[in-house]
């Protein structure tokens, strides 16, 4: 179910310093999403987003109040997308607020951090290129390298090798592009195979930095959600969790350590950054008047 709502305010402060992202604000122009991953921790109570999955909020005054805002705006800071929400999930190709959107941060020439699951954001490359004058870059969440089991933990997004895919062609056009290797979902995800092909692949396809997480985050509603989709998709894994974890919020792989060691290896050979170059204003140069 898709509703209109109208927001009050677009463009939330990130805390600072954002040493992940690199953002100075957070614009989320949809609530709810579509890609129905089953570790999203949106779904927690304490984001009163209500019917995460079944309702589609469109906030119909977005474009409106995101101009109103930048025009406003003392300091220039990076945007970013896609923290409670994915920009690019399949109700953005027909209301297409996330382009407006960039056409108006394109105009007011501020930067942007785009994190998605979809090659959808391909239909706006000429934008990225726009914004990339001043600063863009483009993060693909990938947390597992294999389509069949990218699938069933995340049913709605785009195949992982169609992520790869898009990467691939913001490379090429000269947008700065990687990947958000997170959540390393623990008993799943965390062996050193899939982080190996996971960074391999990212270099093949012209990444410039992957962000990791070894481990995943279980609160509330999203524990309980998280739970009946492993009983489903891993039965008995469920158990090992309960085990493991507890009622702990942080959840870090039992070989996090081993995996950070061979992640970072890997980079290095690579030439692959570990964290995201922020973006820095440069300041005007002052004429010699003499």
């Amino acid at each position: 179910m898709i509703r209109k709502i109208k927001a009050k305010v677009l463009l939330s402060h990130v805390k600072q310093p954002d040493d992940w992202f690199g953002l100075k604000y957070n614009m989320n122009l949809y609530r709810g999403c579509q890609h129905r991953c089953i570790y999203c921790d949106s779904r927690s109570a304490c984001y009163q987003v209500d019917g995460f999955d079944s309702e589609i909020l469109v906030k119909e005054n977005a474009i409106d109040l995101l101009r109103k805002e930048l025009a406003s705006k003392r300091v220039r800071g990076t945007i970013g997308t896609g923290s409670m929400n994915d920009p690019y999930m399949p109700v953005e190709k027909d209301v297409k607020l996330t382009g407006r959107a960039l056409a108006v941060i394109a105009q007011f020439r501020f930067p942007v951090h785009v994190m998605t699951k979809s090659d959808l954001v391909l239909r706006d490359l000429d934008l990225l290129e726009r914004i990339s004058q001043v600063y863009a870059t483009v993060s693909f969440t990938i947390t597992c390298a294999d389509d069949e089991l990218g699938q069933k933990l995340e049913p709605g997004a785009a195949l992982v090798s169609e992520r790869f895919r898009a990467m691939q062609i913001l490379a090429e056009r000269g947008i700065r592009t990687g990947v958000t290797m997170m959540p390393i979902l623990p008993f799943i995800e965390d062996h050193e195979e899939n982080v190996r092909r996971i960074v391999e692949l990212a270099a093949a396809h012209g990444a410039s930095y992957i962000i990791p997480w070894f481990g995943m985050s279980l609160r509330d509603r999203q524990r309980a959600y998280y739970f009946a989709r492993l009983d489903e998709l891993f039965p008995g894994l469920k158990e090992k969790y309960q085990r493991t974890f507890g009622d702990q919020y942080g959840c870090t792989s039992p070989n996090a350590r081993r995996l950070e060691t061979v992640f970072e290896d890997l980079c290095y050979r690579y030439g692959i950054a570990t964290c995201i170059e922020p973006y820095r204003q440069v300041e005007a140069e002052q004429m010699n008047l003499f």
